[in-house]
């Protein structure tokens, strides 16, 4: 590797912020499997023991499946980590995949969102509220941390995969015609498993379903991605 290729490398790490917070840990070497069962099951842990002692069982269901969809942001963002890198797709592809942090700012930018619906919109509905559904009129503080942390990985979770999607479309229309017939099939398989993502975030729809705003907002979401990513493995199959 060149002197200016090593040290691009070094200004520009190729990991996402995740990545970067797991592997800063001191000792901690998992597998994607094991540190996604991991994350699973603290927090699930955590839901379960506040149902317990908050008597907030109404909330179990739809936290789990917000944990299931957060759980399952973190395998694609750990499995297609090593993919891409051990893949050695071009370096402007890496870097702005990786490099950028623009899923933070998507997670950010969506979970500003979702807030502001919860806290405001969702009040003027004249509604019991979401959260007064799921947590009661006064829920326990306790109980509204972790509400708002798992939101929050959901969304940071949601925002790499569109991320991923975006990206994935630029390699392939900019890249597509160098790749040989084995890179080609790796790349249609992180196309297909961004899809995949995209379809499993579905299973919030049902807890949602009588706020038509976020119904619209989470199937549009994954109509955009499943369209985005859905022509990236067209054009990948033709090239």
């Amino acid at each position: 590797m060149s002197e200016d290729a090593t040290r691009e490398e070094s200004k520009y790490g190729e990991t996402w912020v995740y990545e970067s917070i797991v592997g800063a840990i001191p000792g901690l070497s998992l597998s994607p499997p094991v540190a996604v069962g991991v994350q699973f099951a603290a927090f699930e842990g955590l839901i379960l023991g506040f149902a317990a002692v908050y008597d907030l069982w109404s909330a179990v269901a739809p936290g789990t499946a917000a944990v299931v969809v957060a759980a399952a942001g973190s395998y694609l963002m750990l499995a297609l980590g090593d993919e891409i890198r051990l893949l050695r797709t071009p370096r402007p592809y890496r870097r702005l995949l990786f490099s950028s942090s623009i899923e933070v700012v998507l997670g950010v930018l969506s979970f500003v969102a979702l807030l502001t619906y919860l806290f405001a919109l969702d009040v003027r509905s004249g509604r019991v509220t979401l959260l007064a559904l799921l947590l009661g009129e006064t829920p326990p503080a306790p109980a509204v941390y972790l509400a708002l942390l798992v939101l929050w990985d959901l969304c940071y979770r949601i925002g790499t995969g569109w991320w991923v999607s975006i990206t994935g479309l630029w390699r392939t229309v900019r890249y597509g015609g160098q790749f040989d017939a084995q890179a080609r099939s790796r790349l249609l398989r992180i196309d297909l498993l961004t899809i995949g993502f995209a379809l499993v975030q579905l299973l919030l729809v049902p807890f949602v379903r009588a706020r038509t705003l976020l119904v619209a907002a989470i199937v549009g979401h994954v109509a955009a991605v499943t369209l985005v990513s859905g022509t990236s493995v067209l054009l990948l199959r033709r090239t």
